[in-house]
């Protein structure tokens, strides 16, 4: 077995992908060099693919849904050499080759690290043979980038591990990236069975009842009818074997949405008084007078240091924090908030400007700055037009002092962003947990 490192021996400049929509390179293709959340427009079925650099992740469905397959550099002449179930590739997305030699990961028999635990630094073509359990319900990867797979030998649906992979584990469980529900036809998880990672307004064509549900992160509201009507069931993460177990009155369950979560306590490391909340709230102090520890549970959330949406800004992601130095915080004072669902996109887009009203020198950025000065040679910024994805302005360099929520929109001057001046020393893109 030579390990896959040795892959990355060689680079090109730009990662890219080439699909084509018949066997063996042929007929209709499309070039690629990013991530792509919905591929339809560019080709109706893909049969082969070349990929040029860098690992991919191709996705069944679009929005980085379905089945995933990992592909490395080299040439897939039909979809059974990547292991594709069958022609359907609806996304995709790219990661940079892992220049580390070290690939350290542990895995647990229970969740939230608890049990058995073993480590391992090497390939391992069943985990049955080593670890002595089929099942594997937390994983901490300490170095390098993995692919799990269903089945021994690197065989079935496969799964990149902290959105990063290279070397491979055979596994019989499936560990999620993102928010993720499963529904089941029947009870105790049997039947045919859907997996959706974002709100739908009817799971009609997917299932015809729902008889059982696991939650594997996040919390859910569940509807009966479709467009988010009918009767509600919210749901936490873990197992409802049958429909009795979420309190439900029959076995339709016909739209859902991830539900926003954050706790707030008025003493550190989690005591003392608490509230939880799962929407914007533009007065908090009718539920706590103090609040010195936070527990995120889902989505981006924006606090506000005074009531209806103003003072400082503190931008949280799901995580815990068990004190207010942790969220930058000036003080213990949290008076209103707001959530945002995750972003979804793969694209990040801004464009600064040296003056109010988009005049001036501009600059378009697509990655983190930590250094407004270093790169923009202005320490002020004055408007600002984000396009794509969510970020975070701060006051000074290496992201530090006050913070700014910037979401997609223009910005005409700074005090459209909450700013008390135009003075901006970093920024970074809002990227999901």
């Amino acid at each position: 077995m030579v390990p896959l490192a040795q892959a990355a021996a060689r680079l090109v400049p730009d990662s890219q992908i080439i699909f084509y929509e018949d066997r063996n390179f042929q007929g209709r293709h499309y070039e690629c060099s990013s991530d792509c959340a919905d591929l339809s427009p560019y080709f109706s079925r893909c049969n082969s693919m070349r990929v040029e650099s860098d690992w991919w992740v191709m996705y069944e469905r679009p929005n980085y849904m379905g089945y995933q397959y990992v592909l490395s550099k080299g040439e897939y002449p039909d979809y059974q050499r990547w292991m594709g179930f069958n022609d359907s590739i609806g996304s995709c997305r790219t990661y940079p080759y892992h220049q580390g030699d070290s690939y350290r990961m542990k895995i647990y028999e229970r969740s939230d690290f608890g049990g058995q635990m073993m480590e391992f630094m090497d390939d391992c073509p069943s985990v049955y043979d080593r670890f002595r359990y089929r099942d594997i319900h937390s994983c901490h990867v300490m170095d390098g980038y993995w692919t799990f797979y269903e089945h021994p030998n690197y065989r079935g649906r496969q799964e990149p591990l902290s959105a990063h992979f290279l070397r491979s584990v055979a596994l019989s469980v499936r560990l999620t990236l993102r928010s993720k529900v499963i529904f089941y036809e029947d009870r105790n998880f049997q039947g045919r069975h859907y997996e959706c990672s974002s709100d739908c307004t009817d799971l009609s064509p997917y299932f015809s009842r729902c008889n059982s549900i696991r939650v594997e992160s996040d919390w859910w509201v569940m509807y009966e009818r479709p467009n988010y009507m009918g009767y509600q069931y919210v749901l936490s993460r873990g197992e409802y074997p049958d429909y009795q177990r979420w309190m439900g009155f029959n076995d339709n369950i016909r739209s859902c949405r991830s539900y926003p979560h954050i706790i707030f306590y008025e003493d550190r490391n989690f005591q003392g008084r608490h509230y939880e909340c799962s929407s914007d709230c533009a007065d908090l102090s009718p539920y706590f007078s103090r609040c010195n520890s936070i527990r995120v549970e889902s989505d981006w959330w924006v606090m506000y240091e005074r009531p209806n949406y103003m003072g400082y800004q503190y931008v949280l992601t799901r995580g815990e924090y068990p004190d207010y130095q942790r969220w930058m915080g000036f003080n213990d004072n949290i008076r209103s908030c707001r959530s945002y669902p995750y972003y979804r996109g793969g694209n990040y887009r801004m464009k600064i400007y040296e003056r109010p009203d988009f005049g001036g020198q501009m600059m378009e950025f697509m990655d983190d700055c930590p250094s407004v000065y270093d790169r923009f040679r202005y320490r002020d910024i004055h408007s600002c037009h984000v396009m794509d994805g969510y970020w975070t302005f701060y006051e000074h360099p290496n992201y530090r002092g006050r913070q700014y929520f910037m979401r997609p929109g223009e910005y005409k001057r700074y005090s459209d962003w909450g700013g008390y001046n135009s003075t901006i020393g970093s920024f970074r893109r809002m990227r999901n947990s």
